[in-house]
């Protein structure tokens, strides 16, 4: 009876750990399989997400479309697309271009260094200012700064061209123009404070709007494209006076003998 039992038990363990086997086994493939499924869909999530991100890229920016977008031209302004700026009411025929980029350093300086004098002559009937503004500085640097500013700087001279003169005097001032490589200007919300400064923007509704939904992007764009097309300008700033390009001048002093060379005198 002894063995007979022993023989018994020796079978009914080979039958259990063969039923064993045959779980561990199972879930064995049952693992199997949900590391594979696991992995396919992280596979096709990696290959979403890459589809995804090139379908993003490959998307044109809104400064892209700006550029063909309907042109809403600010008051103030004439020729295609409004992309001629003349501030000044002389009857003069003497005329001061200024090429400039709204993130240009030397552009700053030459404001803050000359600028009022610049404009001194402009109220004193002395020569007509005109302006053709570019963003070559963002595809340089990398950002929107140029584009925003200008766009903003529609707006302003919407409004009238002393609020555009006065604006474009804030945005180059050594408080709020920002260094070369920051992009400051891509902010609506520092555009629209230094707006503030100045009171024929300050807390206007109508330019705040057309800033924050930028009603004049396809505008700049159109004006920077025509900077972008202007002979003998290769750098910002460039001055013609009366169609020839000048040195920049450095100091006042420099201006005015600019002037007399060019024949514009007092």
């Amino acid at each position: 009876m002894s063995k007979r039992n022993s023989q018994a038990s020796k079978s009914a363990a080979r039958e259990r750990l063969r039923v064993e086997r045959e779980r561990q086994a199972k879930r064995d493939r049952t693992k199997r399989q949900v590391v594979v499924a696991g992995s396919i869909v992280a596979v096709l999530a990696i290959a979403g997400g890459i589809g995804y991100a090139v379908v993003q890229n490959s998307e044109p920016s809104a400064w892209d479309e700006a550029k063909t977008a309907k042109v809403v031209a600010p008051a103030n302004t004439s020729g295609k697309n409004g992309s001629t700026i003349t501030v000044g009411d002389s009857k003069t025929d003497n005329t001061v271009h200024l090429y400039e980029d709204p993130r240009c350093p030397a552009c700053a300086s030459f404001e803050q260094t000359i600028g009022e004098t610049v404009n001194k002559g402009m109220d004193d009937g002395d020569y007509k200012l005109s302006f053709t503004l570019g963003t070559f500085l963002d595809g340089n640097l990398g950002g929107d700064g140029s584009k925003n500013a200008l766009s903003a700087l529609g707006a302003a001279l919407n409004v009238s061209p002393e609020a555009f003169l006065d604006f474009k005097t804030a945005l180059y001032s050594s408080k709020y123009h920002p260094e070369e490589s920051t992009d400051e200007f891509s902010k609506d919300s520092y555009l629209l404070e230094v707006a503030d400064t100045i009171d024929a923007l300050k807390d206007n509704k109508k330019f705040q709007d057309a800033v924050e939904k930028g009603t004049y992007d396809a505008w700049a764009m159109r004006m920077s494209k025509s900077f972008d097309d202007s002979k003998g300008v290769d750098s910002t700033p460039t001055i013609k006076i009366n169609d020839k390009v000048i040195t920049n001048p450095t100091t006042v002093a420099d201006w005015e003998k600019a002037l007399k060379d060019a024949g514009v005198t007092k």
